[in-house]
């Protein structure tokens, strides 16, 4: 991974890890992603097995898997995220279903052989943090080879043009020239909360053609969805009209597997199986 991306994300993240934590439940809004996300793990995961978490942060998605029955392994490179993780994780009283905790990076999982797991996470935005390009595929390539023979692969990633449909949350990144063309061409951002980090935004088919023939294509979901331009209402119809939330509901999950919708999300997962 280059250094200066790699030192930017350590640093912001074990700056941030409640933050992190309560990211995916802080309100309806964020709560699309978890929700969404979990609904297509259960529609895709085997019924058992172990399952590796991948750039898993402060372990929600490992604390929930774990509930649900599976063996995890959680993997972050932020050991403050790790240290956490493992206070929530004996909360939770899991700990037996934890198999390990290890610190690390998505582009080596080499302490991992070759097909060990029944399943492969890669969420909430892990791999927008890599950089450059050859490390991107580098790390897809290392999540297809952990996994075994027809396991399935999730990745979720940020994506660039959900994120230029809430460009009034970021005038003052759009005023700037340079930065603001080097995002929409390349989807690069150096000015990721407020210039202390980095992250790359992906459109749909960036991230598809990286797996290009190491696994079959399965589905591409919108996170965030149609919901991604309207934060605010988005919370507030969820707080004073339960009738229309539902609704919404109702739509969002119809609707969050078109391509379309997933290209304009917040956040976007591509899932796929490995040959």
């Amino acid at each position: 991974m280059g250094i200066k991306e790699t030192k930017l994300t350590h640093k912001i993240y074990s700056e941030n890890v409640l933050r992190e934590w309560k990211r995916l439940a802080k309100d309806p809004f964020h709560r699309l992603e978890f929700d969404t996300t979990l609904k297509y793990l259960k529609k895709y995961l085997p019924k058992n097995g172990v399952i590796l978490d991948a750039g898993g942060g402060p372990g929600r998605y490992s604390i929930e898997l774990a509930k649900m029955g599976y063996n995890v392994v959680l993997l972050d490179l932020v050991p403050e995220h790790l240290e956490f993780a493992k206070k929530k994780i004996k909360q939770a009283k899991v700990q037996d279903k934890i198999k390990n905790i290890v610190e690390g990076t998505i582009t080596d999982l080499s302490n991992f052989r070759s097909s060990s797991f029944n399943a492969v996470l890669c969420l909430g935005g892990a791999l927008s943090h890599v950089h450059p390009e050859k490390d991107r595929k580098k790390a897809i390539s290392e999540l297809v080879r952990v996994a075994k023979k027809n396991a399935p692969i999730f990745v979720s990633v940020m994506g660039k043009l959900g994120t230029l449909t809430c460009f009034h949350r970021w005038v003052h990144e759009v005023k700037d020239t340079k930065h603001f063309k080097k995002f929409y061409l390349n989807g690069d951002d150096y000015q990721w909360h407020g210039g202390k980090a980095y992250a790359h935004f992906f459109e749909l088919d960036e991230l598809k053609s990286l797996f290009s023939n190491k696994a079959k294509f399965l589905e591409s979901v919108g996170l965030e969805g149609l919901a991604t331009p309207a934060q605010e209402q988005i919370n507030k119809m969820a707080k004073k009209e339960p009738i229309a939330w539902k609704n919404w509901l109702e739509m969002h999950n119809a609707l969050c597997n078109n391509p379309m919708v997933a290209e304009f999300s917040l956040h976007f997962m591509v899932i796929g199986i490995k040959n």
